[in-house]
């Protein structure tokens, strides 16, 4: 069961865009725009997770991961810092 109230205004052009491709579809308003708003939420969070490349492009790229990695001072000292939880307890 739905529970949680999404509200949003627009224009009266907009709704009854809406409710066109909604009927066209055989569903309500409510069901089209939630159906509707997931898919781009969905698509959103894809493209910040995944990528297509073409087989010259992903071969550059799996050679650009397995090349040894670039001496990097920073990191080094960074990594050689214990955590916190790490450290030993004062007796």
């Amino acid at each position: 069961m739905r529970n949680a109230a999404i509200n949003l205004r627009a224009l009266p052009e907009q709704r009854d865009l809406i409710d066109h491709a909604a009927e066209l579809l055989g569903k309500n308003r409510s069901d089209f725009m939630l159906e509707a708003a997931c898919d781009r939420a969905q698509a959103v969070i894809l493209d910040q997770v995944f990528f297509n490349l073409d087989a010259t492009r992903f071969q550059t790229f799996n050679a650009m991961l397995d090349a040894p990695l670039a001496p990097n001072p920073g990191l080094e000292r960074l990594m050689a810092v214990k955590a916190p939880w790490k450290k030993a307890a004062k007796a």
